[in-house]
């Protein structure tokens, strides 16, 4: 008696083409990234005010005939990757600077008075590099093609009431996708403009981390508004971390004197007046939040209450 294995060999050849026939993208991270430095403290850390100044783009990408600098798009999607990451660690109050007259302009129609608030620190980062190459790989029975992508972003932190860069780094990142193809069978990609976003979305997811870090590192701040028969109210509220009982530090602003070395302005330390215990917090917005506040040691030594600055105990 004669078997014939002809079917079930064409059907195990036939399932091998198959599994060899593949399409596959990943996202490549080419730095290694920074683990969050997690506080001791279970308390919830005061949010930062921060803004994005501007976003630029040096490569020669998307530079065509008709290029804008002042609408590049490259840019423009860098600055809103990184706000939309920042915006999810909850850790921050993201002020608009971009696209800061439309709103104001919006303003103007509905006859409201335009409410200016100042950011802690501003972010100034650009594209530094960026590049595309594809790959291909052909056997007798096989063919293979890769296309790869890789952006650089450069990242510099200012505090804004120093005007100092506290925190400056260039991260790269990689994405890539890649198909293989056996007897013609397989799926073709062609050109994959998604990875330019993958790229940059890699280089910038590893600088947060970095950026959490260095904002957190340096005290919380903000400002007394008024006196109300000795009670004080000052700026911040429940958005930005504050809770009743909480207690902070008030120092008197230190002198300012320029470093003739660097040419930039220099705040001493100022002498430390007291401590002053959230009694009160009301407010709708981040933008009209107030607190109430009063002494449990020390008090102010003038009446000019610009002369002092609130910051967080560390």
């Amino acid at each position: 008696m004669k078997y014939n294995f002809s079917f079930p060999i064409s059907l195990l050849l036939f399932i091998f083409i198959l599994n060899s026939c593949s399409t596959s993208q990943k996202v490549i991270t080419t730095t290694n990234p920074v683990e969050l430095l997690e506080s001791t403290n279970s308390k919830t850390p005061l949010k930062r005010k921060v803004a994005i100044a501007r976003f630029s783009n040096e490569t020669t990408y998307a530079k065509g005939a008709f290029y804008s600098k002042a609408n590049d798009p490259t840019s423009k999607q860098a600055s809103d990757i990184l706000a939309t990451k920042l915006a999810s660690t909850q850790k921050f109050i993201l002020l608009e600077r971009d696209d800061l007259d439309l709103i104001n302009a919006e303003l103007e129609y509905t006859g409201e008075r335009v409410k200016k608030i100042g950011a802690d620190f501003l972010i100034l980062g650009s594209i530094t590099e960026f590049g595309r190459k594809n790959v291909g790989d052909q056997n007798v029975f096989s063919r293979s093609k890769t296309q790869t992508v890789e952006a650089g972003v450069s990242i510099r932190l200012v505090d804004v009431f120093t005007g100092q860069i506290i925190y400056s780094e260039e991260a790269k990142g990689q994405a890539e996708t890649s198909n293989k193809t056996v007897f013609g069978l397989g799926e073709r990609t062609d050109y994959d403009a998604t990875l330019s976003d993958k790229a940059i979305s890699a280089a910038i997811s590893k600088l947060i981390d970095n950026i959490i870090n260095n904002c957190m590192d340096k005290p919380w701040r903000t400002f007394f508004l008024s006196d109300d028969n000795g009670k004080y109210i000052i700026s911040g509220g429940e958005s930005q971390g504050i809770n009743i009982n909480d207690t902070f530090h008030v120092f008197e602003k230190g002198e300012k004197i320029k470093n003739p070395q660097t040419g930039m302005f220099i705040e001493l330390p100022g002498e430390k007046v007291g401590t002053i215990k959230i009694q009160f917090m009301g407010g709708e917005t981040d933008l009209n939040e107030f607190s109430i506040v009063k002494f449990i040691d020390g008090g102010l030594e003038s009446n000019e209450l610009t002369d002092y600055i609130i910051k967080e105990i560390k």
